[in-house]
């Protein structure tokens, strides 16, 4: 068992609070990928869990042992850097074996885990060469496959897929998925792409300023954010925002439509719906277009309402010009909303 438990973990470099409070279970043999822009402190969160930063306060359980005050080595942990770290002087074959022939491990048992990783990670064929010889993707498949022949408990990797391009990425996500399931090991993984948390997650943490904003599947975290920053954060185009202003209890006002929505005791509350979920009508939000986007199979067109921005991303075949007044109007099971004060969902 390989279940990760991190508690109340914080980290203050000087005067900066890099972590405040993080609390989070991670299962056994679960894909969890930590999301969030640059800065907030998803690689810092990883390297306490690697041993590579000591955390400030709290605790790291790992397979039901505390590990937070063992090294690096002893905690059951392999890891994937983003600059892959594969030693140049080595062929494919020394660089997967390289950490089972720290750990001593017999001959035999290094021969039969590195060949078994590399026909995992398809480059048995390469185990020969050096790694100067490689392309940027097949020096990734090296990285992982050296992760994997450990056997560790739990796998963590650092933005992998960051330095390859955008076709490598896309084939690279869809075999560590396949590889890590087959592997059955709990894997960390983080990233700034919303796309790879979607692809990949089993759930994705979503990191905000140090915290944790919200630990969810990713259907979950897309169709129901916690908060305004996370629905703006996962989508792309993002979530629309516009103010609902009170008509009755439960019925609000938006962009010159009614609606029926949440009671609250404000007058103003903040609707949100994601841009795919708005259809053209002859009734409902006025928009004013002001640019149009084509796509291939959608239109992506911004518009103004109320003074604020809104998206829809429509069919191609939908005729719009810049300057055209459209009546938006949203799927009603698909709307959110938002307390304007807190900005979390209601």
């Amino acid at each position: 068992m390989a279940e990760i438990i991190i508690k109340n973990v914080a980290k203050e470099f000087a005067t900066y609070q890099a972590l405040s409070d993080i609390n989070l279970t991670i299962s056994d043999r679960e894909f969890m990928v930590l999301l969030g822009a640059s800065g907030c402190g998803k690689t810092t969160l990883l390297r306490i869990i690697a041993g590579l930063e000591t955390a400030t306060s709290g605790e790291v359980w790992i397979g039901g042992r505390r590990i937070d005050h063992l090294p690096p080595k002893d905690r059951g942990i392999a890891m994937v850097f983003q600059n892959y770290a594969v030693f140049p002087h080595m062929t494919v074959f020394e660089n997967i074996g390289f950490g089972l022939r720290m750990q001593k491990q017999p001959q035999a048992v290094v021969e039969e885990r590195v060949r078994r990783t590399a026909s995992l990670m398809h480059i048995e064929q390469l185990l020969s060469r050096y790694s100067g010889e490689l392309s940027g993707g097949q020096r990734q498949r090296v990285a992982v496959a050296r992760a994997l022949a450990m056997e560790p408990d739990v796998i963590l990797m650092d933005e992998p897929l960051s330095n390859l391009d955008a076709l490598l990425r896309l084939e690279m996500r869809a075999e560590l998925k396949g590889v890590l399931a087959e592997s059955k090991t709990t894997a960390i993984y983080v990233t700034h792409d919303q796309v790879e948390a979607m692809s990949l997650a089993d759930r994705i943490s979503v990191m905000n300023k140090g915290k944790i904003v919200q630990a969810a599947s990713p259907i979950e975290v897309y169709r129901n954010p916690a908060s305004e920053f996370v629905a703006g954060f996962i989508g792309n185009p993002p979530m629309n925002f516009l103010n609902a202003k009170k008509v009755s209890e439960g019925t609000w006002s938006v962009g010159g439509k009614e609606f029926s929505g949440p009671t609250h005791t404000a007058d103003e509350i903040r609707f949100a719906i994601r841009p795919e979920d708005t259809r053209v009508t002859s009734d409902g939000i006025r928009a004013l277009v002001r640019l149009v986007e084509p796509l291939g199979a959608n239109l992506h067109v911004t518009c103004d309402v109320d003074g604020e921005m809104f998206r829809a991303v429509l069919d191609s075949d939908t005729v719009v010009n810049p300057g055209d007044i459209l009546m938006l109007n949203p799927q009603l099971e698909r709307i959110r909303w938002f307390d304007k004060a807190s900005t979390l969902a209601i």
